[in-house]
């Protein structure tokens, strides 16, 4: 049967929503697609449910190609399993915590790692038993704390998550590369650019790690490549460091000197003033490079805690907080993958030997100090003296002062060199469409699965875990194909093969449009049939643009000379096909397509 317009749950809008920032959510409401329920979540419609069910059938097509089991848990679960893999308290204020009326405590899911691995559990013991590859595509949860984009950051989305389960590394490294192939081919099957990217496993753990992004200005993602090949994301990116200096070279540099430089809160200001009072020799000027800024962060803990830490890094240099977060919680020595702000004026309360706008190392806070990858041995900087009004000039690293660990704390900049060797980088923006990982034994030494091996000995199972956002690709896909006038939906994934519209008032034409959609079934294509007799030529028009359904018809004035008008939704191109045989020539057309 069509969907007739007449009767669809559908209603288009001609104005944008007040909250859509982005094409795909402002789209995506105007042409009835889906609705907002509610912060971070959304109804869909009749229209949005079609793509969403091709999104994942495509999905479902090539997991079981790969020899993937679907399998479907309940997103509301118990804190046990969570409290054994420590991630009821590492995931902080993200995870949505209820309970049940005897007081009980539940967990509305973000992911299902430890469930897929108690299940596992409870039906394998050998190892004849592996490999085995497990799916589901379910409903998430995550307490996102700005929603925002429509589909793109939300607190209620559908993903694809499967499992891996092998006997060792081997047996990993095979289901890795399986995945991987069913991810590429998943994408191009949508039709949806990726660039797979090095990328950090974060709270997930594990060792091999790749995300999928689709590259896009309204990314959240940034990711760098190099001309030869290099692709991660920039939580990834190791720093080239310079090279240190040997004993000898250091003892020749001068010993450090402590200056007035009044009224240099700001790296700017350090600069001008030391060029003013201190002139760099030989002829040159000091530049931000030559500073080192410290600078307070917070690390937030279990959604509370709050825990104040130091970083030098290059004046020239910003902070860049994803990057921290992805290596601080091992060097503060917790668990998980804890937030990172700015210290705020209470933060620094806390700590009043700290001396706003002039810190260094070598402070009396006793926080943790940590430095920048190009902080190496026997860089020499201007930087914070620990007292008003003064800084130090020509501070020597690994002479002067140390520090407590390395971490990855800065942008990363195109230019940089890649870590590889293979020349500078360049950064683009991309939103995040899927993740593998390896993730080794974490869950499954923390839950204890265990099967008998070759020899007859308990051996702990290898995981690996693989996501693909449902709901976030039929928004980006919104975002990659539309234009001023609405969405262009590629035809894999479109809601109907064939938007039908009849236009005028005889009743001659809407026999023939009836007809013809009779037909286009006949031939095995899916219709949207536009049969409203009260709306004009022009609304049905408007209508067919925003929808966005790959081939349009038009019954209407050409009727009179025996044809109907058949549109190209994304190249818009036009042509005219006889009545007589139409239906055979438009299943032609879309199956050429």
């Amino acid at each position: 049967m069509p969907l007739r317009m007449s009767t669809l749950f559908l209603r288009t809008l001609r104005d944008d929503p007040a909250d859509a920032e982005v094409a795909s959510h402002r789209l995506l409401v105007r042409a009835g697609y889906i609705r907002r329920s509610g912060p971070g979540a959304y109804t869909w419609l009749p229209l949005g449910l079609r793509v969403k069910n091709r999104v994942e059938q495509i999905v479902r097509e090539e997991m079981d190609a790969i020899g993937g089991q679907e399998v479907q848990f309940p997103a509301l679960l118990p804190k046990e399993p969570y409290e054994a893999t420590g991630r009821w308290e590492e995931y902080g204020d993200a995870l949505f915590r209820v309970q049940d009326r005897k007081g009980a405590d539940f967990l509305l899911a973000p992911t299902h790692e430890e469930m897929f691995t108690l299940l596992v559990k409870d039906h394998y013991s050998s190892y004849k038993d592996l490999p085995t590859y497990l799916y589901q595509i379910q409903t998430k949860f995550r307490d996102e704390a700005r929603p925002r984009a429509g589909l793109l950051r939300v607190r209620e989305f559908i993903m694809k998550d499967s499992y891996s389960f092998t006997v060792d590394d081997a047996g990993l490294d095979q289901a890795y590369a399986d995945h991987r192939g069913a991810y590429l081919r998943i994408f191009d099957r949508l039709g949806l650019a990726v660039v797979p990217v090095q990328a950090q496993a974060g709270a997930m753990g594990g060792s091999r790690s790749e995300e999928f992004l689709h590259p896009s200005p309204i990314g959240e993602d940034t990711f760098v490549e190099s001309d030869a090949g290099f692709r991660a994301n920039v939580e990834a990116v190791t720093t080239v460091p310079p090279a240190a200096l040997d004993e000898a070279a250091i003892a020749a540099l001068p010993a450090a000197e402590v200056k007035d430089t009044p009224d240099s809160t700001t790296i700017a200001a350090l600069v001008d003033v030391a060029n003013q009072l201190a002139p760099r020799g030989e002829g040159g000027s000091w530049t931000a490079a030559d500073t080192l800024k410290c600078v307070v962060l917070t690390a937030v803990l279990n959604g509370n805690e709050r825990r104040q830490f130091i970083v030098a890094v290059p004046g020239d240099r910003d902070v860049d907080l994803k990057r921290l977060e992805a290596g601080i919680g091992e060097l503060l020595e917790v668990a998980g993958e804890p937030g990172v702000e700015q210290a705020t004026e209470a933060d620094l309360a806390r700590h009043p030997s700290l001396v706003k706008g002039y810190i260094g190392p070598n402070n009396e806070s006793g926080l943790p100090f940590f430095v920048d990858p190009r902080i190496v041995t026997g860089t020499a900087w201007i930087t914070g003296a620990n007292a008003l009004q003064q800084h130090v000039f020509g501070l020597v690293a690994g002479r002067d002062f140390q520090w407590d660990g390395v971490i990855e704390a800065t942008e990363v900049r195109d230019g940089d060199p890649a870590p590889d060797g293979s020349g500078p980088l360049r950064t683009r923006r991309g939103i995040e469409m899927g993740h593998i990982f390896q993730l080794g034994r974490k869950y499954a030494e923390a839950l204890d699965l265990k099967v008998l091996d070759q020899n007859g000995k308990q051996v702990v199972v290898t995981m690996g875990s693989y996501g693909i956002g449902v709901t976030r690709a039929v928004a980006a896909l919104a975002e990659s194909h539309h234009d001023q006038k609405g969405l262009a939906w590629p035809r894999a994934i479109a809601p109907a093969d064939v938007h039908v519209v009849a236009t005028g008032k005889g009743e001659e034409i809407f026999a023939a449009a009836e007809q013809l959609v009779g037909d286009l079934e006949a031939q095995g294509l899916t219709v949207l049939y536009d049969d409203r007799k009260k709306v004009s030529a022009g609304v049905k028009f408007s209508d067919v643009e925003l929808i966005g359904i790959p081939t349009s018809v038009v019954v209407g004035r050409g009727l009179a000379d025996g044809v109907v008008e058949v549109k190209d939704r994304a190249t818009g191109e036009a042509q005219s096909v006889e009545v007589a045989g139409a239906a055979a020539a438009i299943a032609g057309l879309v199956r050429s397509a």
